[in-house]
């Protein structure tokens, strides 16, 4: 291969440090750029399901991802009083395997940190292109060039709008906003959690570990709202107004929401795109075809995702034209598959609890659930 090794990855997630691996795999030079100062360690619990279990054995990352698993068992649907009143399997909700989204990063990058140059604290300002490279400014390093450039930066994807256009062609919200942030575990739960379901609100506690720290969510229903994304006080307080007056433990995850390190919301959505491609720059992960976090199926998709598209860089030589139009073709069903089942659960989200027959017969069927029926991932000789 002699043309388009350097390739600069915007964006150190679970999507970009995956790139990063197989690039450099596959004989490429990458560059990964992050706002952050460093590979961001928080978040929640994230689902391998299918095929991305695959993945991670070819990055012979499986096993230690297995020693990762939560192991969450069954939960409970309570009321106001806090009284269980069904039981929610664990099969009905989780993956082939779950783990701390900040543990699989920090596994990510100990298997990519020697691949791939690194440029923290920075992120991309402006891009052009050519017949020949892709010109990059950066907010604060000089400007640089490289052959091709992969947006794998998320739902609010930077090099989406400098490249493609405004995100709110492309961002479609499905009704529901999230607030996610750790707590300490004062409810005592060993790997099991609690739901608490009002009319279009949902909140739930869940340790999946004995660290002493738990994990909350709470979801309610809203049509688009204006807000600051990086006011973080702004948001915390939409979410106080949204909560105030319900039972259970609300009170008190709003009083230890308000003083979390870790708090992240948005919207749940998903990102439809004609094509993810425009010349030298593509799009990887939720910045290109997000799944919403209603699919479950976010992680798997960034990761199948990145060794699709490493591998068609690999097979075709590094021609891009050719390779991003299979990467297409190849990951077009997955993400059909995945946002069908990411809109399915928005609609189903704040109905009425389930029977425990009903629960139960769906723990049943998850197994023939797991992976996506109409694909069959490929398979790419790595040097």
């Amino acid at each position: 291969m002699t043309m388009n090794k350097k390739v600069l990855i915007s964006g150190a997630g679970v999507a970009g440090l995956a790139l990063a691996y197989w690039l450099d795999r596959h004989g490429f030079q990458p560059t990964v750029i992050e706002r952050a100062r460093q590979v961001r360690h928080g978040g929640y619990a994230v689902d391998f399901r299918g095929e991305a279990l695959d993945v991670l054995d070819r990055m012979e990352l499986l096993e230690p991802v297995r020693a990762l698993d939560t192991q969450m068992g069954d939960a409970a649907m309570v009321d106001a009083e806090g009284r269980q009143y069904v039981t929610l399997p664990a099969a009905v909700f989780a993956g082939d395997l779950e783990v701390p989204k900040g543990q699989l990063t920090r596994l990510l990058h100990a298997a990519a940190q020697d691949r791939a140059e690194y440029l923290f604290s920075d992120s991309i300002s402006a891009v052009e292109q050519d017949g020949d490279s892709v010109h990059v400014t950066f907010g604060n390093g000089p400007p640089r060039r490289f052959d091709l450039l992969v947006g794998a930066d998320g739902l609010h994807s930077r090099t989406r709008a400098l490249v493609f256009g405004p995100e709110e062609r492309f961002v479609h919200p499905l009704g529901i906003h999230t607030a996610i942030f750790s707590l300490p575990n004062y409810l005592g739960l060993r790997r099991t959690g609690q739901l608490y379901v009002s009319p279009g609100k949902a909140a739930n506690v869940f340790a999946g570990d004995l660290d002493g720290r738990a994990r909350a969510a709470l979801h309610f229903t809203a049509e688009e709202l204006e807000y600051d994304r990086h006011d973080t006080g702004e948001q915390q307080r939409i979410v106080a107004e949204r909560f105030a007056g319900e039972g259970w433990e609300i009170p008190r995850l709003l009083t230890e929401m308000r003083t979390a390190e870790d708090f992240w919301f948005d919207a749940n959505a998903q990102v439809m795109m004609d094509t993810w491609a425009s010349g030298r720059v593509v799009l990887l992960g939720d910045a290109g075809y997000c799944a919403a976090p209603t699919s479950g199926r976010g992680t798997s998709q960034a990761l199948i995702g990145a060794y699709v598209l490493a591998g068609e860089l690999a097979q075709a030589g590094g021609d891009h034209t050719a390779a991003f139009r299979a990467y297409e073709s190849a990951m077009r069903p997955f993400v059909t598959e995945h946002q069908a089942v990411g809109r399915e659960g928005a609609e189903r989200f704040f109905m009425p609890a389930p029977t425990q027959e009903v629960l139960d017969m769906l723990a049943a069927d998850a197994p023939e659930k797991t992976r996506t029926r109409a694909v069959r991932l490929p398979d790419y000789a790595a040097r």
